[in-house]
């Protein structure tokens, strides 16, 4: 049997700028592709509902390109990926598997269980960078420690070397090892059925490589010609929408990166525009060195005062914000979107997050298991940090006492209601005068608007005023008891 090597795809399901891929196939092995639903290893963090919906179409895309550029197919495996792929070697005689690196402290775990397991079998299992524009342990401090302020921490990326530039679509392996048994993303059933509460979502997405490169280009060729505004208007189309494509790599953040410079040497009035996009970019980098250093975010507080904040318990409020029923337009809204749609604005991720954690004070780990249920970016990193800068608890995090007007949000950036409009279609009827504020209109306004509150529109859950100062109160004996 002539050699082989296994290319274990992961959170890189793409061909061009794939650094451990491109290195398997130059060993002149025969290449074994292969992707293993893995909802062992994570445990609790397993791929949500929405993420899985983009998986499926992910896979689709990745084995169709395999099949165009190399006339071979993707093998798919079910089950611990500790367990499946020494099962794999021993079946096909691979003496080497080749992976990018994965930060989710699960991943890492399991990397060094695996690496543990194939030493002691003879077999080469290396990892290699690819998802990320500088490597956890790459960017520290003079006192060589992680950063935890990202405006020093972008200060210091800028400060060293371009990222490397993007590698181009591998050569054709010199030979491949076909026949191998193989489940089907069938067998997988990844898509929701009965209901399937994703329908119309292929109209809204193109998961895999070609969908993110059209992404980008869209984006290069419009949206970031007015990017510092318009990123926060939530109707328009302001921001390149490539969170989903990178969280399962797609695309690498490398192309990404060179594709705006090249952009920007082309047309130099775009420097400002562009340099806010990649601090965007290096926020996702800023997430996953944090969780690198301190793994224990998406469970605990980073500020470690943030463990005795008394936290509120209320299945019904929480309900209601899940639902997108709390009497807040813009809040609804975004809970919507995020239902409907697998996405939400980032903007309306802060004011939802804010309303979730201050208003409600519940606790920003409910908000988290949502969106990882709901998001097809859920990205362990992204989110556990997202949360917390909001909540007040995490790095850099924005203070706690810093309090989201839901009602002053929506007229600051959804002024004319398009938004609203589109996801709250029952408040569609309101003159923008009350559309943020529904409570305050007139009974007639109501009536022509066909509102009757609490029956087809509910009556805000909390009051703002109230629910500011009893936020800040707790805040306040949190702070004195526990030095927060």
């Amino acid at each position: 049997m002539n050699e082989a090597i296994i290319f274990w795809f992961r959170q890189d399901l793409r061909l061009k700028d794939n650094p451990g891929l491109d290195a398997a196939i130059a060993s002149g092995k025969a290449l074994i592709p292969v992707y293993i639903l893995d909802d062992e290893s994570p445990s609790q963090w397993r791929l949500g509902q929405a993420s899985r919906w983009w998986l499926h179409h992910s896979l689709s895309a990745l084995n169709k390109e395999l099949k165009q550029h190399y006339g071979t197919e993707l093998i798919l495996r079910r089950g611990s990926a500790k367990t499946l792929l020494p099962k794999l070697c021993d079946e096909t005689g691979a003496d080497a598997v080749f992976c990018s690196r994965q930060y989710e402290p699960w991943a890492a775990a399991l990397e060094q269980d695996l690496h543990h397991l194939f030493q002691y079998r003879a077999i080469s299992f290396k990892r290699f960078a690819g998802s990320l524009l500088f490597e956890p342990g790459s960017i520290l401090t003079q006192a060589g420690g992680p950063f935890k302020v990202f405006t020093a921490f972008w200060r210091r990326c800028r400060s060293g070397p371009e990222p490397a530039l993007p590698l181009g679509l591998p050569k054709a392996p010199q030979s491949l090892r076909t026949g191998l048994a193989s489940d089907t993303l069938t067998d997988w059933q990844l898509l929701p059925d009965s209901p399937n509460w994703a329908a119309g979502w292929e109209t809204l997405w193109q998961p895999g490589a070609e969908g993110a490169a059209q992404r980008l280009q869209q984006f290069l060729n419009a949206a970031i010609d007015d990017y510092q505004d318009a990123r926060d208007i939530p109707a328009q189309v302001g921001t390149s929408l490539l969170s989903a494509h990178l969280s399962f790599g797609e695309i690498s953040p490398r192309m990404v990166w060179h594709a705006t410079k090249a952009k920007v040497a082309q047309e130099h009035s775009l420097l400002e525009q562009s340099n806010k996009f990649l601090s965007e970019l290096a926020w996702r980098e800023f997430s996953h060195h944090l969780l690198h250093f301190f793994p224990q975010l998406p469970q605990e507080p980073f500020k470690a005062q943030f463990a005795h904040f008394p936290w509120e318990s209320n299945p019904t409020a929480l309900q209601a914000w899940q639902q997108g029923q709390t009497g807040y337009p813009m809040v609804d809204a975004g809970m919507r979107e995020l239902w409907q749609s697998g996405y939400m604005h980032n903007r309306l991720r802060m004011i939802v997050a804010s309303f979730l954690t201050k208003h409600l004070r519940l606790h920003w780990r409910l908000g988290e298991r949502w969106f990882w249920d709901c998001l097809v970016d859920a990205n362990l990193a992204n989110n556990a940090s997202g949360w917390q800068w909001v909540a007040g608890s995490g790095a850099d995090a924005s203070p706690y006492f810093r309090i989201f007007n839901p009602t002053t949000q929506g007229e600051k950036f959804d002024p004319q209601g398009d938004y609203i409009r589109r996801w709250v279609p029952e408040l569609a009827g309101l003159p923008n005068k009350y559309l943020h504020q529904p409570s305050k209109a007139p009974a007639k306004v109501l009536e022509q608007a066909g509102l009757v509150l609490g029956e087809n529109y509910p009556l805000p859950i909390v009051e703002h005023s109230s629910a500011r100062e009893q936020a800040l109160s707790a805040y306040a004996v949190a702070r004195e008891s526990f030095n927060l």
